[in-house]
C-alpha cells in the first residue's frame, strides 16, 4: 500500500473514532438509570481510548412523544423555546455550545462514557394562563443518564443546575455518519422526580410523573473538536 493509501486511511480511521465518540453523550447507556454518583468520581484507573476536551456544536433534538403534548393539552399548558431552541414538525432543539467527553473501552471503567454536553442559552417554556416555567441551560450526563438544568417561574430563578430529565439508552440506533457530524438516535428523555414534584407544585395537579415520556432524543455533533 502507497503511503498515501495508508495516510488517507489513517485519517479515514481517526475520523470515524471521533465520530463515535463525539455522539456518545446520549447514549445513556454506560450505567444505571437511577445510578445517582457522580460520572468522574466511579471511574476506575484506566487509559482512555479517545477525548474530546471541547465539543464544537451542533444540537440536541428531541420529538415530543404524542402522549406528552396530550399530558400538557390536559393540563392546559402551552410548550415554546427559550433562547436559540427551536420548535418545529414536533421536534424542539437546542444547540449545543460546550462540554467534553472521554470514552474508555467498554468494561475497563464505570461508566465508560463521562463527561458533560451544555446547552447554554436555550431551552424549554410551559405556559399556563399567567404563568410561565422555563426550563433552560441544560446539561448533560451521559455518565450517570442524567440532565440538569436551571428553572425560572415567571422570570425568577427557581433553581439551577437541578436534575430535570433522566435518560434511558435501550433503544438507541446504531451510529450514522454525515460529513463533519456524527449521529446518534433513539434515546428515551423521561420527566425527572425533581422537575415533576416542581411541576405539579407550581401548576396545582399531581398529573405529572417521573414516568411522563417527553420524547426520543437525536443528537447531532461536530467531530471536529473546538480549537
Amino acid at each position: 500500500m502507497s503511503a498515501f493509501k495508508t495516510l488517507k486511511t489513517r485519517k479515514v480511521m481517526t475520523g470515524l473514532a471521533i465520530a463515535a465518540v463525539a455522539s456518545l453523550p446520549l447514549a445513556a447507556c454506560s450505567s444505571t438509570d437511577d445510578d445517582s454518583s457522580s460520572s468522574s468520581s466511579d471511574t476506575q484507573i484506566a487509559e482512555p481510548v479517545a477525548r474530546i476536551n471541547a465539543l464544537s456544536g451542533e444540537d440536541t433534538g428531541i420529538l415530543l412523544d404524542a402522549g406528552f403534548a396530550e399530558a400538557l393539552t390536559t393540563l392546559g399548558l402551552t410548550p415554546g423555546t427559550v433562547g436559540t431552541a427551536t420548535l418545529a414538525d414536533g421536534s424542539i432543539n437546542f444547540p449545543i455550545t460546550g462540554g467534553n467527553v472521554t470514552y474508555f473501552e467498554p468494561g475497563t471503567a464505570k461508566p465508560y462514557v463521562i463527561g458533560q454536553v451544555q446547552h447554554e442559552g436555550s431551552g424549554l417554556s410551559l405556559t399556563a394562563g399567567d404563568t410561565v416555567v422555563e426550563l433552560t441551560n441544560f446539561n448533560v450526563d451521559p455518565g450517570i443518564s442524567r440532565v440538569y438544568g436551571d428553572v425560572s417561574v415567571n422570570g425568577e430563578t427557581v433553581v439551577t443546575s437541578a436534575f430535570l430529565f433522566q435518560l434511558r439508552g435501550a433503544t438507541l440506533k446504531p451510529l450514522q455518519t454525515e460529513g463533519d457530524t456524527a449521529i446518534l438516535e433513539g434515546t428515551k428523555v423521561f420527566i425527572s422526580p425533581v422537575a415533576a414534584d416542581l411541576l405539579n407544585s407550581t401548576f396545582g395537579t399531581d398529573a405529572v410523573t417521573d414516568q411522563l415520556l417527553v420524547g426520543v432524543a437525536k443528537i447531532t455533533v461536530n467531530t471536529t473538536p473546538a480549537s
